[in-house]
């Protein structure tokens, strides 16, 4: 991901091309699938979204880049979605099932977020530029920062250091998909118009934090005044008005899309849209626990992001979608 305040967000990339011949594409799709009563259950806890028109994305960006600019209607089809990321609980169940291998445990490492090492010193500096990330050896989803640390500690966090791959494998075995984007942000505004939080457009409502995201200053001090220096609970804070949590802050959320020009806004409306079908570059929304006003902004419903699709960090998650049956 390129340096810079204009472009660079919270996040970190592997870099490099796509591997040659997509194996983590292969490996992702090879999965074995889920007991019929398992995907029958998985399915049983997704939320019904309803179908619309919605206005899409925001008047103005502040990041260019990110193409979330200018609003456009979009009409969706009704989807079903998941109330909560996918936890650790979760993945542990699908790893134990199918074996299945992330990319930071194939690659043997993974970005962690500097302040949450007990001593930060003993890593470097990467990728350069982005001082609050370290690759660590030996960090993946169940090693959250690295060896001696385990996701039992943290059962009903999101899971997290999983590529878009990683989010993929689950869906496959799961008999689900990733939800697209056009849907991810329909669903994060819970039946509001053109509101910047799933609760209105005040960033701290009345009723105290709403949302998992930095306090202090960037990236040196997180006075945690939102409960957390690092993720939350799942289900931590209220549900937006589809009873959706964490649709912001907390973790970014990686969706189905490819990061690519998006077509331009008209009288019509585009009328279920999937974006771009290639590209190594995958769409993330919702913003994380990193993201601070003086950096990266993007805790908005209409913000986005991209990453490469085999990247993995301790701020990056998912949850689930699906059609509706018949």
């Amino acid at each position: 991901m390129e340096d810079g305040k204009s472009k660079a967000c919270c996040g970190a990339s592997r870099a490099g091309p796509a591997p040659a011949g997509d194996p983590y594409l292969a490996a992702a799709r090879d999965v074995p699938h889920a007991s019929p009563d398992t995907r029958s259950a998985l399915r049983a806890g997704l939320i019904d979204i309803p179908g619309g028109i919605f206005e899409m994305g925001t008047r103005k960006s502040r990041f260019p880049d990110d193409l979330d600019a200018p609003r456009r209607k979009v009409k969706l089809s009704s989807f079903l979605m998941s109330p909560l990321t996918v936890t650790n609980a979760d993945y542990a169940r699908f790893i134990a099932e199918t074996g299945y291998e992330t990319v930071a445990e194939v690659e043997g490492w993974s970005y962690v977020f500097h302040l949450l090492l007990a001593d930060r010193n003993r890593y470097p500096v990467h990728p350069p530029g982005l001082s609050w990330w370290r690759r660590v050896e030996g960090a993946s989803w169940c090693q959250p920062e690295g060896p001696g640390t385990d996701w039992r500690d943290r059962h009903d966090h999101p899971a997290v250091h999983l590529s878009w791959y990683d989010c993929l494998a689950y869906v496959t075995w799961a008999g689900l998909r990733l939800p697209r984007e056009a849907e991810w942000e329909r669903a994060a505004r819970g039946g509001l118009k053109n509101r910047k939080f799933p609760w209105g457009n005040t960033l701290v409502p009345e009723g105290g934090f709403a949302m998992n995201t930095w306090q202090g200053e960037f990236p040196i001090t997180n006075t945690a005044e939102d409960g957390y220096v690092g993720t939350a609970p799942a289900s931590a804070y209220a549900p937006n008005a589809y009873g959706l949590y964490n649709m912001t802050g907390n973790v970014w959320e990686w969706v189905h899309d490819s990061y690519g020009p998006r077509s331009a806004p008209g009288l019509m409306p585009e009328i279920d849209p999937t974006g771009p079908e290639d590209g190594h570059q995958k769409i993330q929304r919702g913003g994380s626990f990193l993201c601070h006003e003086s950096y990266c902004d993007r805790y908005q419903v209409h913000s986005r992001n991209r990453n490469d699709a085999d990247s993995s960090t301790s701020n990056c998650g998912f949850r689930v979608a699906a059609d509706p049956e018949g």
